[in-house]
């Protein structure tokens, strides 16, 4: 079982051993590095904090910078929190976290943000079919219809689905099966797809199952 965050590369296709072609995502899945270790005694849970990738320090804010100082690693672009069962290990403050701790034919969650798409009609967002194309229709194709009664109840339900922002949602895709390990590139290759555009950060972590 392994826990890691990794950086989507992007897409391509693989051959496995019955010569067929299989679509994966390139991960890059480091550097990272433990930049804190919570302890129930202290932080009221058992977590482990785990930071990736470099940035320069005068675009981190001093608090964290002293953050990362404390844990003697260089300031990255995003961090997140794994419970010890995720990781699996016995990891000490500014320890690596390496591809390593996972296999090839192993189950995987994915975690990360979908692609944003802006805003969007309810054709786009929800796929409603839009009005009536005959009649006398000429404005009114893309619409979604009504939204309420105007006698009763006056008002419009909350839930109701209509225009509005569409993508940007925290996704998780379960049980993908990791297809190649590089562990000398840092790389991850998983089969299928996984949230997000190209460069955008993700969680990968082991199922329980």
């Amino acid at each position: 079982m392994g826990a890691i965050l990794g950086k989507k590369i992007g897409m391509t296709r693989l051959y496995n051993d019955k010569r067929e072609a299989v679509s994966c995502t390139i991960i890059e899945a480091g550097p990272c590095f433990i930049t804190q270790v919570k302890r129930v005694g202290t932080d009221g849970y058992d977590a482990y904090q785990v930071g990736i990738g470099e940035r320069k320090e005068a675009k981190v804010s001093k608090p964290l910078q002293g953050h990362y100082k404390k844990a003697g690693v260089t300031p990255g672009f995003m961090m997140a929190e794994f419970d010890f069962s995720q990781i699996n290990a016995e990891l000490e403050l500014g320890s690596p976290v390496s591809v390593e701790s996972f296999t090839v034919g192993e189950k995987v969650n994915v975690l990360g943000v979908s692609k944003g798409k802006g805003f969007a009609g309810v054709v786009k967002r929800y796929n409603f079919g839009g009005g009536s194309r005959t009649h006398g229709q000429s404005d009114r194709l893309r619409a979604p219809g009504s939204v309420g009664g105007s006698s009763d109840p006056s008002r419009v339900f909350k839930g109701t689905r209509m225009a509005g922002r569409k993508g940007s949602d925290n996704v998780t895709i379960r049980n993908l099966e990791i297809f190649k390990i590089m562990p000398e590139s840092n790389l991850i290759v998983i089969k299928g797809a996984v949230p997000g555009p190209r460069n955008s950060y993700v969680k990968i972590v082991s199922t329980k199952k």
